[in-house]
């Protein structure tokens, strides 16, 4: 599997403020209210009572009240939160950079996150997380994704996988072992192709999103890595999604495709209702988001994403959260921070919600242990990826993107063009 601890994350600049604004070290961006240098942060920061401003985006509204509101009954300090439409987010963050204005606390999704710590907008705060005894557990595709130079100014605020999930009620229909994932690509379309087979009103064996690209990459992505290939080169400026494996996924979609056992409404789908179909019973087996587990009212299936010949694999999604460039509260800041990794919120706030948690030894807890599936997608997380790169958002997620290009090209037409559409992919990458 292609691992994210040898990447070398120096991303380009987001377009957002001037270059060259870089956040001093933790202590030195905490100046006290008469501007006089702060005192040393102790390993639990300080909690004297003071208010804290966080901002999320609107997706993660859930996670982040039920962090604020348990801080906040067990804690002297008080964290005022503010959720921001997904839409308006890079620019509220942007126009709050160029002024001064950043909160204390701020989450980013995590393929935004190289290029505003690249931009200064995050504290260092590598000293305090380097004293963090668990510090080898904290998920490190949101801890690499956080990295620049050797210093780290992000921890994981809530992780969001994709993981492989099946319809067991269908898959039983079809004859299949509904307690038996697809181990394979191939038997994942093996699977939808049975399911397919059922003939049922309305029914399909799979389902995507063709008009979507960051639907395609949190859901492609991991077959490709669990089969041993990187998307990306390490710098982020080139891809690789010609190779051998990545072809592989393309024709098993294509297949699907040409079997009519892909959702129609599949082809044109640009992201909203995606996972619509598998939510309402409809769809056998997809690649699906993780923290929709807990709203399925079906009995679903949950691994890894498979990879051509084996393997499993995550897009490890998510924010990331860190102490803002602006704050005059860096200790207080950093009490939430490190409470936020702890045990008591790890498991007594995300896990309890049936959310995924940051750090691998908290993985199998007395939530997850009353739900195998939680467990599996606690450990999947550790065998994930979170690929960034400078113009991740141009050359993938943007609509009429080259990524989806060449999806669209080798899923929907004859597939010919897949090498020159990821030579397409690797211009935007490397402008």
């Amino acid at each position: 599997m292609h691992t994210t601890g040898k990447r070398r994350l120096l991303r380009g600049a987001a377009a957002l403020v001037a270059a060259g604004m870089l956040a001093g070290g933790l202590a030195a961006c905490a100046p006290t209210a008469d501007d006089q240098p702060a005192e040393p942060i102790t390993a639990d920061g300080s909690d004297d009572g003071s208010t804290l401003t966080l901002w999320t985006r609107a997706p993660l509204e859930r996670q982040a009240k039920l962090l604020v509101e348990a801080y906040n009954e067990s804690h002297e300090n008080q964290v005022e939160l503010t959720v921001v439409p997904n839409d308006d987010y890079v620019a509220k963050v942007g126009a709050a950079a160029g002024s001064g204005g950043l909160p204390d606390l701020f989450a980013a999704d995590i393929v935004y996150v190289p290029n505003w710590v690249e931009q200064g907008l995050f504290a260092d705060i590598s000293e305090q997380i380097g004293g963090l005894d668990y510090k080898d557990q904290i998920n490190k595709g949101h801890l690499s994704a956080g990295s620049l130079d050797g210093k780290e100014y992000v921890l994981p605020f809530v992780l969001d996988l994709s993981m492989l999930m099946w319809n067991k009620e269908l898959f039983t229909e079809a004859g299949l072992d509904p307690e038996k994932a697809p181990a394979t690509l191939d038997e994942f379309a093996e699977a939808a192709e049975k399911v397919q087979a059922l003939n049922k009103p309305d029914t399909y064996g799979t389902a995507t999103g063709l008009n979507c690209g960051g639907c395609l990459v949190f859901t492609w992505f991991p077959s490709i890595w669990a089969s041993g290939d990187p998307v990306m080169n390490d710098d982020g400026t080139e891809a690789l999604l010609a190779s051998d494996s990545a072809k592989a996924v393309y024709e098993t979609w294509k297949g699907l495709e040409d079997a009519g056992a892909v959702l129609p409404s599949s082809t044109d789908e640009a992201g909203p209702t995606w996972t619509a179909a598998f939510s309402e019973g409809k769809v056998g087996v997809m690649p699906f988001p993780a923290t929709l587990l807990s709203s399925l009212e079906f009995d679903a299936g949950v691994a890894g994403i498979p990879g051509v010949d084996g393997g499993v694999s995550t897009f490890v999604g998510g924010d990331g959260i860190g102490i803002s460039k602006d704050s005059k509260k860096a200790a207080q800041a950093w009490n939430f921070l490190s409470w936020m990794m702890s045990e008591d919120a790890q498991v007594g706030v995300l896990a309890e919600d049936d959310n995924a948690v940051s750090r691998a030894d908290l993985a199998d807890n007395e939530y997850s242990a009353k739900d195998p599936r939680l467990v599996t997608i606690n450990e999947v997380a550790s065998q994930g990826d979170t690929p960034v790169a400078r113009n991740f958002q141009q050359a993938f997620n943007a609509p009429g993107s080259p990524w989806l290009t060449l999806i669209r090209n080798a899923v929907l037409k004859d597939g010919d063009s897949v090498d020159a559409d990821n030579d397409e992919i690797t211009a935007v990458l490397g402008q």
